[in-house]
């Protein structure tokens, strides 16, 4: 005759066993791990691209799409722009595309111009450079901040205006090149904002040209 404990380790013994064998993942299977794609990569990662298909001991146990390779293997051989050594999945972008991490987006708000004092100027100090600042200065910012950045030209909207200050005054002097470009972005004080006038990258133009006016 069978003692109950018997029956009930029988029971458990089964139970156990049918648990276990419900762990194994399937293409719509999550098995042991609960929701695994949102943590193992399925689609292709645009940003990388791993070539090894034997790459990661652990592949195949981590692989839900029952493919054998699962996140350690993203190459997409159709794709010849991604696989010419570039390192990447994703095509090649179109022609005079602009980097997001190189000039966009630029989203400081207003009222953090400490923050935006910290940014650098992502184009370098050449002739080329503040001559196309210089150039972009006297069309947008000459009337008012003068040839010279003393801001009283005569005859100019500066002169006219009170409180344009002079870019060697002590209070502006050594103020910061993302100083400058979030004034010139959002405006402060009687200046106005210039961030829809003037592109992102012609900005920092500008930025280049005022610091050599605050020198002088």
């Amino acid at each position: 005759m069978i003692k109950n404990s018997n029956i009930y380790s029988i029971v458990l013994a089964v139970f156990g066993g049918l648990i276990l064998t419900a762990c194994g993942a399937g293409d719509n299977d999550p098995g042991l791990e609960y929701a695994p794609n949102m943590y193992h990569s399925v689609p292709y990662e645009p940003l990388k691209q791993v070539v090894d298909k034997d790459k990661g001991e652990w592949a195949e146990f981590l692989d839900s799409n029952e493919d054998g390779y699962g996140e350690y293997y993203n190459s997409n051989p159709l794709n010849q722009e991604g696989m010419d050594g570039s390192g990447m999945t994703m095509r090649t972008p179109p022609e005079n595309s602009v980097r997001r991490d190189k000039y966009l987006p630029y989203r400081i708000p207003k009222d953090s111009l400490t923050l935006a004092a910290s940014v650098e100027n992502p184009l370098p100090d050449t002739p080329e450079v503040l001559a196309q600042g210089k150039e972009l200065y006297e069309r947008f910012c000459d009337h008012c901040h003068g040839g010279a950045g003393q801001g009283a030209d005569p005859g100019s909207v500066g002169e006219v205006l009170a409180g344009v200050p002079s870019y060697t005054s002590a209070a502006v002097k050594g103020v910061s090149g993302g100083h400058i470009f979030h004034v010139i972005t959002h405006g402060k004080g009687r200046m106005g904002a210039h961030g829809s006038q003037i592109s992102v990258e012609d900005r920092w133009r500008i930025v280049r040209y005022v610091q050599t006016l605050q020198q002088n």
